[in-house]
């Protein structure tokens, strides 16, 4: 069975469609830069992950594109993407965080790189595609190679591309979505007493492997009692007892995509406020998806959404609003808040989030979902078995 990933010519079309909003935005290139743990703008158009090292790719109004590593990363980045992006250089600027001089090495640099996919010239117009990733180094080799250049963000330009999935990018989320719930029942199976949360994520792991994933969407949730009250953690050591409140958020990558399931296991039976809070969670979670639909504003979801928790007396228990972006990072843009002014589109995909915070506790619900002309297809139906309670 071949196995599911982004064929090498939808980089080449993406690389294209880059082009045509470089263009249209008055710039003569934009570079796009990537880490280790936010790889996505770099690996949209190359398929490559750096590891220590930063990556970036540079891509001319004219469509030609250059992929930049650090000095550690060169044959490995030939290797990966030469089917992809054949213009590869080496430059000091994406190096690793160790800060090495490398005094042997004779590297490229960006006069190199823009020379190379048809910009020259001094008085350019230069626009970052990923703003936050992009570093200190980098910029400042931008600045320091081309000092006449106007430098400006272009990052509305990465989430106009990336905000659409192509089939091949649904399909990576799907499998995805295939793996985690196999894992998911795999934790939940062994889950008992006096196991630790971090036993759990082991377990999880070991699932993604043996089913195809390349690694972890995202740094696996294992959650017991208090620390579910975190909206971001990460697992540790402690012992899951009888009567906690287990949060699990697990997530298998496929070819970079990333898609997560979140939902609490009661070890024993859950009962009085907390109940009401999870249940109330949960119904804010279904509402959540029979609201979404090509052609609604996402803002009108999420005032609608924040209008429940207050409506139900949850007001000091909200903590951010009902839907974020999800593709390459199990969190991308766009958001969907109650200052967001764009209207759902066919094949968006989002990450139902549904958190809330209780008295020394949290709850998470969470699915992907894909929009379509009429709703939604969900891509699970895992949260359909409601609140598991064990027999412990």
């Amino acid at each position: 069975m071949s196995r599911i990933c982004i064929p090498d010519y939808e980089y080449k079309e993406r690389i294209a469609r880059a082009a045509k909003l470089v263009r249209e935005k008055g710039l003569d290139v934009m570079v796009v830069c990537s880490t280790e743990s936010d790889y996505a703008n770099a690996r949209y158009f190359s398929g490559f992950w750096p590891l220590f090292e930063r990556a970036g790719v540079a891509i001319s109004a004219n469509g030609e594109a250059a992929l930049m590593v650090g000095p550690e990363c060169i044959i490995f980045a030939k290797d990966v993407s030469g089917s992809r992006i054949e213009k590869i250089f080496c430059l000091r600027e994406f190096r690793e965080s160790a800060d090495p001089s490398y005094p042997e090495l004779h590297a490229d640099t960006f006069k190199d790189v823009f020379k190379a996919i048809g910009v020259t010239g001094e008085n350019i117009k230069i626009g970052l595609g990923s703003y936050v990733e992009c570093t200190i180094p980098i910029y400042e080799g931008l600045k320091d190679n081309f000092p006449k250049a106007e430098i400006v963000k272009c990052n509305e330009i990465m989430v106009e591309l990336r905000k659409i999935k192509s089939a091949n990018e649904l399909a990576c989320i799907q499998e995805g979505f295939r793996i985690v719930d196999i894992a998911t029942d795999e934790v939940i199976r062994n889950l008992k007493p006096g196991v630790t949360e971090l036993q759990m994520v082991g377990i999880a792991q070991r699932v993604i492997y043996e089913e195809g994933a390349e690694y972890e969407g995202l740094p696996m949730y294992v959650f017991s009692e208090k620390s579910t009250s975190h909206a971001i953690s990460r697992s540790g050591y402690r012992t899951i007892n009888k009567g906690d409140i287990v949060q699990l958020n697990l997530s298998a990558k496929i070819d970079g995509y990333s898609p997560a399931i979140g939902l609490p296991v009661v070890m024993g039976k859950l009962e009085g406020e907390r109940r009401r809070v999870v249940e109330f969670c949960k119904n804010a979670h279904d509402w959540t998806i029979d609201q979404l639909k090509a052609g609604v504003m996402a803002s009108s979801v999420a005032k609608d959404f924040y209008k429940m928790y207050v409506d139900n007396g949850f007001e000091k228990n909200f903590v951010y609003g009902p839907c974020h972006g999800t593709g390459m990072i199990e969190v991308e843009a766009p958001w969907m808040e109650t200052s967001s002014d764009y209207p759902l589109e066919e094949n968006m995909t989002f990450q139902v989030d549904t958190f809330i915070m209780g008295d020394g506790f949290g709850c998470r619900w969470e699915i992907g979902a894909a929009i379509t002309k009429d709703g939604c297809k969900k891509m699970t139906d895992y949260l359909k078995k409601g609140i598991i309670e064990l027999d412990v």
